[in-house]
C-alpha cells in the first residue's frame, strides 16, 4: 500500500529533470545555456531598444515585431530559474505552487506567441493585398487593440490549467521528464483521473495552436494569389521578400512544436534524451532565432555627416530597414497599379 505521508510530501514539490540518466552531466550545460540565454536576451533587446529609438519604425509590423520580442524574453525568462536550478546550482527540487506558476508562465507566453504570428500574418496580408488602404485599416489604435486580444486570448485559454492541476493528488513518483513545468508532465504523475486535463488540453491546442496555423497558412494563400497576379517579376520578388522573416519565424516557432507532439505521441520507444532535446528545442530555439531573423547579429560602422564622427549601427536596423523599403516599394507599386486601373 502508498505511504500516505509520502504522497503528502511529494504533494509539494517536485523533481525536475535535467539530462535523463545522466545527472552527472548537468554541469557540462551549464555554460552553454548560460551563453544560449545571454544571447536570447541580447539579441530581443536590442530589437526593443531599435524600435524605441528609431520612429520611423512605429508603424502596426514593427509593433508586432516588439510584442514578439517582448514575448521572447518572457518566455526565456520563465525557463531562466529552473534552469540555472538544475545546471549551475544542481538543486532539481521545485516547490509545487512554483511549479504550477512556471507551468501558467510558461504556457501563456507560447499561446501569445502564435497569436503575435497570427497577428503579422494580417498584416502582410494588408500590406500586400490593399496597400492604399493599410494606414486605415491597420491604425495605431487597431494595433494596441489586436496585441491586447492577443494577451486576453492566451492568458484566459491558460488560467484555468493550475487550478486543475492542482485539484489532483500526486501520490506516484514526483520526478518530472524535463528542466521546467508543462502541464502534460505533471499531469501523467497524478494518481486520479486526468481525463478533464487532458481533454481541456487538447481543446486548448486545437483552438490556439492549430487554429492559428490554419490562418496564417489560410494568409498566404491569399498573399501568393496576389502576389502572382504582380506582372513584375521583380516587384513579385520585392513583395514575397516582405513575408520572408515572418515566414521563417513561423516555421521556426511551428517545426520544433510538431516534431514534439510527433514524438510525444509516436516515439514512446525512443531515448529519454530525444524527448528532452525535442521540447528543450521547442522552447529555447523561437527566442534564440528570431532575433536573428529579423536583425541579424553582426555590427557595421557607417560614418556620420556631423564633424566626421563614427556612428555604430547594428545590422539589425539595416535588416528592419530593408524590409521596410521593400514593403513601401510594394506599397507604391501597387498602389500606381490601382491607380491606373490595373487593380490585382
Amino acid at each position: 500500500m502508498m505511504n500516505t505521508s509520502s504522497s503528502h510530501v511529494n504533494h509539494h514539490s517536485f523533481i525536475l529533470t535535467g539530462i535523463p540518466g545522466m545527472p552527472d552531466k548537468n554541469p557540462w550545460m551549464a555554460f552553454p545555456l548560460g551563453f544560449l540565454y545571454t544571447m536570447t536576451l541580447l539579441g530581443n533587446g536590442t530589437i526593443l531598444a531599435i524600435m524605441k529609438v528609431d520612429q520611423s519604425l512605429h508603424e502596426p509590423m514593427y509593433y508586432f515585431l516588439s510584442i514578439l520580442a517582448l514575448t521572447d524574453v518572457g518566455l526565456s525568462m520563465s525557463t531562466l530559474p529552473s534552469m540555472l536550478s538544475i545546471f549551475w546550482f544542481n538543486a532539481p527540487e521545485v516547490p509545487f505552487d512554483a511549479c504550477i506558476t512556471q507551468m501558467f508562465f510558461i504556457h501563456s507566453f507560447g499561446g501569445v506567441e502564435s497569436g503575435v504570428l497570427v497577428s503579422m500574418a494580417f498584416d502582410r496580408f494588408v500590406t500586400i493585398r490593399d496597400p492604399l488602404h493599410y494606414a486605415s485599416i491597420l491604425t495605431h489604435g487597431i494595433t494596441g487593440k489586436i496585441g491586447i486580444a492577443v494577451i486576453i486570448r492566451a492568458v484566459c485559454m491558460v488560467f484555468p490549467v493550475p487550478f486543475q492541476i492542482k485539484r489532483l493528488p500526486f501520490c506516484h513518483s514526483n520526478v518530472l521528464s524535463h528542466s521546467y513545468c508543462l502541464h502534460q508532465d505533471a499531469m501523467r504523475l497524478a494518481c486520479a483521473s486526468t481525463r478533464v486535463n487532458s481533454l481541456y488540453g487538447l481543446i486548448v491546442v486545437i483552438f490556439t495552436l492549430g487554429f492559428d496555423a490554419l490562418i496564417i497558412l489560410f494568409s498566404y494563400v491569399l498573399i501568393l494569389k496576389t502576389v502572382l497576379d504582380i506582372t513584375s517579376r521583380a516587384e513579385r520578388l520585392k513583395a514575397l521578400n516582405t513575408c520572408f522573416s515572418h515566414i521563417c519565424a513561423v516555421l521556426i516557432f511551428y517545426v520544433p512544436l510538431i516534431g514534439v507532439t510527433m514524438i510525444h505521441r509516436f516515439g514512446k520507444h525512443l531515448s529519454p534524451v530525444v524527448h528532452t532535446f525535442m521540447a528543450n528545442t521547442y522552447l529555447l530555439l523561437p527566442p534564440l532565432l528570431n532575433p536573428v531573423v529579423y536583425g541579424g547579429g553582426s555590427s557595421r560602422c557607417s560614418r556620420g555627416e556631423r564633424t566626421g564622427s563614427r556612428v555604430v549601427e547594428s545590422n539589425v536596423i539595416w535588416r528592419i530597414r530593408s524590409i521596410l523599403s521593400n514593403y513601401n516599394a510594394v506599397k507604391l507599386y501597387t498602389s500606381g497599379k490601382i491607380e491606373s486601373g490595373q487593380g490585382l
